[in-house]
């Protein structure tokens, strides 16, 4: 069975939906550079919403009449896609409780149209309150959700600050997978804004690599040992960084031992972190198999970013199927992993 792990959702009255279309775009900080309009996309007469950071530079597209189920599901035949894990894309950064309690029951609804073919991932703020923490409570033992999403940072705190250990704490007690979404841009920005392809492709490959760096240097799963923080965009190449960060032991006599620390970030490597592939073509066939090789079949999860790019999702699956890799490793990636992480019961949906 196969699971796209990383499918985009939006509630598909947002752009006739004027109410609920101006609670998303008030939610964007304007204030702190971040900027949202309203726009037609050229050549039609379709809507889309566009986010600048910082004005001027967009970063986001969400176009009108892409989230509807029945091109959902279109789609998913023609991919080969049984199952897709539902989450809205970046706006988790921004949204309060308030519209996340509607945009979570709205959801749940869409999910419940199509028996065995979604699952969705809570958006709550991730601060820890009792009103955020019922509201979790709420997604997963009410509303049937099989994890929860957060963005890899909020305003200029990424996910390893004291702020977020109540939260985590509850969610290391509830033991369910967190998916932990690229945001457009890192924090530290400036030198990247400059080309669109480079700000809105590699940008978010360094917010990826920087939390998952600052979540496995900071320690935090000694607190919580039992999260499981699942990255996109292969947590911006991560693989190709994890053994410069963590090497292992060479079994030779250091004057000076830079790398004390090793073995531990070895250690949450191994049972903390997990990465999607965020649309496998776009990685390349040499990439995704150095990935495979570097962090294990048993930690990456298929993910197309559906409906970014439609060639994404077409190919996708086909391109995980021609890797070099064994066909263990090929049911790992394509849906098992998603399965175990999940606690999604393969034999109940069928």
């Amino acid at each position: 069975m196969i699971i796209d792990a990383n499918m985009h959702w939006l509630p598909e009255n947002l752009f006739k939906d004027r109410s609920l279309r101006d609670s998303f775009i008030n939610c964007v900080p304007c204030a702190y550079g971040v900027y949202c309009k309203v726009t037609t996309i050229p050549g039609t007469k379709l809507q889309q919403i566009v986010i600048e950071k910082p004005e001027g530079y967009a970063n986001l597209n969400y176009a009108e009449n892409q989230y509807d189920s029945n091109t959902q599901l279109k789609d998913m035949d023609e991919a080969g896609v049984d199952i897709g894990i539902l989450r809205i894309p970046c706006w988790q950064e921004w949204l309060g409780l308030e519209i996340c309690k509607i945009v979570n029951s709205e959801l749940a609804k869409h999910v419940q149209k199509h028996p065995g073919r979604f699952l969705a991932l809570a958006v709550v703020p991730p601060w820890g309150t009792e009103e955020c923490l019922k509201e979790v409570d709420r997604c997963i033992k009410e509303l049937g959700f099989v994890g929860v999403q957060l963005a890899a940072h909020y305003g200029n705190l990424y996910l390893d600050e004291e702020d977020f250990k109540p939260y985590f704490k509850k969610l290391n007690k509830l033991g369910v997978p967190v998916v932990v979404h690229h945001t457009p841009l890192p924090v530290d920005y400036h030198s990247l804004i400059k080309y669109t392809n480079f700000r809105r492709q590699y940008g978010r490959c360094v917010d990826q690599t920087t939390a998952v760096g600052r979540e496995l240097f900071s320690g935090m799963f000694e607190e919580f040992p039992n999260l499981k923080l699942i990255h996109t965009m292969l947590g911006g190449g991560f693989f190709a960084y994890a053994d410069m960060l963590a090497p292992r032991k060479a079994g030779t006599k250091e004057a000076l031992e830079r790398f004390e620390a090793a073995d531990k970030i070895r250690g949450y490597l191994e049972n903390n972190i997990y990465f999607d592939t965020s649309g496998a073509t776009q990685w390349g066939k040499t990439q995704l198999e150095c990935a495979v090789k570097v962090l294990g079949a048993e930690h990456i999860l298929y993910g197309s970013s559906y409906p970014v790019r439609r060639e994404w999702f077409a190919k996708g699956v086909g391109y995980i199927k021609s890797l070099n890799i064994d066909e263990k490793e090929n049911s790992l990636i394509l849906g098992e992993n998603a399965a175990k992480l999940f606690n999604i019961n393969i034999e109940e949906i069928k």
